[in-house]
C-alpha cells in the first residue's frame, strides 16, 4: 500500500499556529491566528487566539455564578475561538503536572486545553494557571478539510517551540499576534498573494 502524501497522524499539525492567508475570506477567520490542538485523521480542532470579544472575564464569571475578585483578570478579554458551540467554554492554558481538571487534553509538548467549570473555579480561587486565555467556542474541521483548505492557500502552519507560542498567547497583545506569529516564519503578510499557485 503506497504511503499518503499526507502522514496522518495526532500530532501532524497539533501544538502549531494556523494562520489565515490574505485570501481567506470566510470572515469567521480572515486575519486569524489558530493554536492547532488536535490534528487526526478524523479531523482538526483549534482555537482562535487573537479575536477578543466585548466580553471579559468578569461578565462570564458572572453568567456562571462564580465571583472572580482578581483584579489584574477582571477586565481580560473573552475571546472568539471559533464559530462551533460558540456557547462553550473552552481555556487553553499552560501545561502545569500540578494542576488537574476533569476535562483536559494535554497536547504533547504545547499547551493543555480545558472544557471543565473546575478550572474557572480555579481561576476565581486563586490557584489556577497562572497564564491562560479564554475562549467560547472553536474552530473544526472534518476529515481532509484542513489539508484541502491549506492545499488551497487558505493557511500557512507555523510550527514554534512551546516558549515562542506562549510569548504569543499570552505575552503579546491581541492586534499582535498574527504579525509575530507570520515574523517567525521570516517574511512579511504584506508581501503574500491570497492566490494559490500552480506549478
Amino acid at each position: 500500500m503506497p504511503e499518503s502524501s499526507i502522514s496522518f497522524s495526532a500530532d501532524h499539525l497539533a501544538n502549531q499556529f494556523l494562520v489565515a492567508m490574505p485570501g481567506m475570506v470566510d470572515p469567521n477567520f480572515a486575519g486569524s491566528v489558530i493554536y492547532l490542538f488536535e490534528h487526526t485523521e478524523r479531523g482538526a480542532m483549534g482555537l482562535v487566539v487573537n479575536r477578543p470579544t466585548e466580553v471579559n472575564l468578569s461578565t462570564l464569571f458572572d453568567k456562571i455564578d462564580l465571583k472572580l475578585e482578581i483584579a489584574p483578570l477582571l477586565d481580560q478579554p473573552v475571546y472568539f475561538g471559533g464559530p462551533v458551540q460558540v456557547e462553550r467554554g473552552f481555556v487553553l492554558h499552560e501545561s502545569n503536572p500540578n494542576l488537574s481538571y476533569s476535562s483536559s487534553l494535554i497536547i504533547p509538548g504545547g499547551l493543555t486545553m480545558t472544557t471543565s467549570k473546575d478550572v474557572l473555579e480555579a481561576v476565581a480561587g486563586g490557584n489556577g494557571p497562572q497564564q491562560f486565555l479564554m475562549t467560547l467556542g472553536y474552530a473544526g474541521w472534518g476529515a481532509g478539510q484542513l489539508e484541502e483548505e491549506i492545499t488551497l492557500n487558505g493557511w500557512i502552519n507555523v510550527p514554534l517551540n512551546r516558549d515562542q507560542m506562549m510569548d504569543i498567547i499570552f505575552n503579546t497583545p491581541s492586534s499582535q499576534r498574527y504579525q509575530k506569529a507570520m515574523n517567525h516564519l521570516g517574511f512579511d503578510p504584506s508581501d503574500l498573494s491570497g492566490e494559490a499557485g500552480h506549478a
